[in-house]
Formats: structure tokens, sequence, C-alpha cells
């Protein structure tokens, strides 16, 4: 009798166990952390920030930023270097296609592209950051302020096959790409400063971050007229929002990081087709509604130019990566999110 008492106790003490790891994993996958555990870990330290992320860290921070156009036609897909970039535009070039304004900081991609060609309207988004500004071709209005001299950039007319390289793997205008390494160089070449002081973005303190209040928004989804359609979806154990396009996830070509960002800002400006080709103005200094998507809840807010970047308007970015979607007048009524 003594010997199946024995028996029966091990089997429940096991079974006891098991239970305990299956709640602990649970817990674990969802991300909360037992308060003996929080208060045995130490909170990491650092010497410095991020000026584009809000992220610490203990390297240098003063590089300068980096600014690329990046291609976005189907036939350019899937990207080099978008996982690396602070900072993200996709604004609407010709017809119902976008293209991206990728601005770098923190971390520098070790290849870019394909690099496209500049509207004048990207060119003023990377003033707003000081940023060097690269990319391959210009519409009028954009060659214009390039020739000014007003802002440092690299263009792949100038360079091509010497900074810019020309991939085997697809057929102009989808395969020029640069390196950091060539971009260092053309900085170099053209007297460009490597490095120097950069505004700091508004962040939300860790706390503010995790009391954040608005409508779910776990699943983004922007419908573009031309039919485009591009999705973010949050995880809850990354606290970030993966983004696809068509349902397909965007991904870097060369190590298949999934594009991932802490901040979705949408927001509403004026666009006004001006020539034959399908080129846009797009007013970006004036304000207007905008969706802030942070942490799985959306809030309903305004945007606006502050010193050229377009910022939440009574808001603030929690830290991470964001990406910012420039839409014409009345798009974010069609946002949908659950």
């Amino acid at each position: 009798m003594k010997k199946w008492y024995v028996i029966l106790m091990s089997i429940m003490m096991v079974l006891t166990l098991s239970a305990c790891k299956d709640a602990r994993d649970k817990v674990l996958e969802e991300g909360k952390v037992d308060k003996a555990e929080a208060t045995d870990s130490k909170k990491e330290e650092f010497s410095s920030v991020y000026s584009l992320t809000g992220l610490g860290t203990n390297e240098e921070v003063d590089h300068r930023a980096v600014s690329v156009m990046v291609n976005n036609h189907p036939k350019a897909r899937p990207q080099s270097g978008l996982h690396k970039a602070d900072i993200v535009y996709e604004v609407l070039a010709e017809g119902e296609l976008t293209r991206f304004l990728a601005i770098f900081q923190s971390e520098m991609p070790e290849v870019v592209g394909p690099v496209r060609s500049a509207r004048d309207y990207y060119i003023e988004l990377s003033r707003g950051y000081n940023a060097l500004f690269v990319a391959h071709g210009f519409s009028p209005e954009a060659r214009e302020i390039l020739d000014s001299g007003t802002i440092d950039h690299l263009n792949g007319m100038d360079y091509d096959g010497v900074l810019f390289n020309r991939a085997d793997f697809r057929k102009a205008p989808h395969n020029s790409y640069i390196t950091y390494e060539n971009i260092e160089k053309g900085m170099e070449k053209i007297g460009a400063e490597q490095s120097g002081d950069l505004d700091m973005l508004s962040f939300l303190t860790s706390e503010s971050a995790k009391n954040l209040e608005g409508a779910p928004a776990k699943e983004v989804n922007i419908s573009y007229p031309g039919g485009e359609t591009v999705e973010f979806t949050y995880s809850t154990k990354k606290k970030t929002y993966a983004r696809s396009s068509n349902n397909e996830p965007t991904i870097d070509r060369e190590t298949e990081t999934p594009i991932t960002v802490s901040n979705v800002f949408i927001v509403e400006a004026a666009h006004r087709v001006i020539d034959d080709a399908g080129r846009r103005e797009i007013n970006l200094t004036s304000g207007g509604d905008a969706i802030l998507i942070q942490n799985g809840v959306a809030q309903n807010i305004s945007w606006k130019n502050e010193n050229g970047r377009i910022v939440p308007d009574g808001g603030a970015f929690v830290p991470g990566k964001t990406w910012i979607n420039i839409v014409p007048s009345g798009m974010t009524d069609s946002v949908k999110m659950q």
C-alpha cells in the first residue's frame, strides 16, 4: 500500500511540474514577466540615445543621416536594406505606385535598392533630417533643387557604374543599387560632412507607451485607388508591426528579414497631378488628419510639419522604427483596422 502511495504522489508531482512549465511558457509567449524575475533582472543602462528611434546605445550617435529613394514597383521587390532604416516614408509617385524614402541613421545597410529617381517632395522630406540624399534620376522639379547646390546628394545619373551598380538579376530601371561603402566614398568625393548633431524626435516614456488608449489596431489595411494594398500586422510578443504588400510579406532580399516597425503613421495631405506624366505636387506643410498606430491601438490625431519632419501633433512615437504613409486627402476614412 505504501509503495502505491509513493508512486501516485510521484505521478501527481510530475503532472504539477508539467502544468507549471506550460503556464510559464504561455506567460513568456505573451510577453509577461514574473514579478520576482522582473526584480532580479537589471535594467540595462546606455550612454546615448539615437535621435530617430529613441533607443539606447553605447555606440556613437553622431552619424549623419542618409536618405535613399527606394523603388517599390512590383518588379523591384523584395528590396534591399529597408530593414535597417529608422524611418521610411511611403509616398505616391506617378500613377498609383508608391516609392520609399528610407532614412538611415542608427544602422547603415550593407546594400540598398533598387534606387529610383527623385521627386521634389522626397527631397524636402530628406532636408528635415539634414540627410545626404541618394537617388538615381530626377523629375524636372527635383533636378532644379539638386542643381541649386542647397542639398548634399549622390545621383546615379552622375555615378552610374562608379558608385551605383547595376544588378544582373533585374532589368532597368529596377536594378540600380548602392552599398554603404560607396555612399561613404561618395560623401568624401563631394566633400559632404559625415557626422553632426541631429535633433531628437519626441518619444513616449516606457510607462506612457504601456498605457496607450485607442481603437484596436492589430490588423491595418491601406487600400490605394489603383488596387495596391498595404497591410501591417501587429505582434503582441514583439510589439512591432510587420509590413506586407497585397498579402506578400515585405522582406529584405539578401537576409529575408521581415520589415517591422514600432510606429505606423498614416497622414493625409493634398495631392495634385501637375503634368501629363502623372507627377504630383503634395502639400507637406499645412498639416491635417492622421492615424497614429502603436502597441496594437490607433489614435485619430493630426500631423504637423516640424522643421521639415512629419510628426504627430499632440502625440509622440514609441521608441523604435517608424513607417509613415502619406496618402491623399480623405484616404484615412478607408483605412481598415481590427
